[in-house]
């Protein structure tokens, strides 16, 4: 897809995004509006994958594993416009008895949605040994992965990134979304995270940089990151961005992490936002 459409798609999905998480007055727009342009990149350029018939398995495909699952608002709007289920089901969005839930779920049969997420620290490891399985199978796809800075803090996310490089997994590509907020505060100021680049060397990955967003410079990335996989290292993709991003209002600070927009900030959102493909 041309980076022009993909612009397009990414507004359309920020659109989403706000308006599903005020229809319910809960969600997490900030990190979501964040990643739109990394996600909808990964989806309708990067990724070789198959929406329909959607396979548990992910054999003879990429797959991607949104570690950071409180972004839900945003993967199921990609997913929808991606063809995994219809997008009226947006609608349907944490509410009773929804497909849709505040943090993705298997247990509804979402298609798309491999493992529940949202608690984190443990996406790297599920796409560790989904990736691992691909190379035991002689399957050539690739496997992705999203995590929020903030996630670092989790010991896990080390102890998964030493086995993937003490074990060549190659054929995994990471991405961090270094925005310097979580829930809380700032990182810097919850618990610094220091050089997270140099971290990642030292831990034996490919590290390479990328403006998340700036959808030329995501399409760019994702493609050279691509081009590094199968060297014998895993490869981290270190993505810079601004939560709230498209919305101004809901940039700058960590306050829009967890929190919805009422009526009068829905309108200045919408009103920022090139509705592209049509509101569900």
């Amino acid at each position: 897809m041309e980076t022009k459409d993909l612009k397009r798609v990414a507004s359309q999905v920020r659109r989403d995004i706000v308006r599903m998480v005020h229809a319910v007055n809960s969600g997490h727009p900030g990190g979501s509006l964040g990643c739109t342009d990394f996600v909808t990149a990964l989806y309708f350029e990067a990724m070789d994958h198959r929406p329909n018939p959607f396979k548990m398995d992910g054999k003879g495909e990429d797959v991607f594993f949104l570690s950071n699952g409180h972004l839900s608002a945003l993967w199921y709007s990609v997913l929808a416009h991606s063809g995994y289920f219809s997008v009226s089901e947006l609608a349907t969005f944490r509410k009773i008895n929804t497909r849709l839930q505040g943090h993705p779920a298997t247990e509804e049969g979402l298609p798309g949605v491999r493992i529940a997420s949202g608690s984190l620290g443990q996406g790297l490891s599920v796409g560790i040994g989904v990736a691992l399985a691909k190379k035991r199978d002689g399957d050539k796809h690739l496997v992705f992965t999203l995590h929020g800075d903030g996630e670092l803090q989790e010991g896990q996310m080390w102890e998964a990134a030493m086995f993937a490089s003490a074990n060549k997994i190659d054929n995994l590509i990471m991405t961090i979304d270094l925005n310097g907020r979580q829930i809380d505060g700032d990182t810097k100021d919850v618990l610094s995270l220091g050089d997270v680049n140099a971290k990642m060397e030292a831990f034996g990955w490919s590290v390479l940089e990328m403006d998340g967003n700036n959808m030329e410079s995501v399409v760019k990335g994702l493609a050279k990151a691509k081009g590094q996989a199968r060297n014998g290292k895993p490869v981290c993709i270190i993505m810079k961005t601004e939560m709230g991003f498209g919305v101004d209002f809901m940039m700058g600070s960590h306050q829009w992490h967890g929190v919805a927009p009422n009526d009068a900030q829905l309108a200045d959102a919408l009103s920022q936002l090139e509705e592209t493909l049509g509101d569900y």
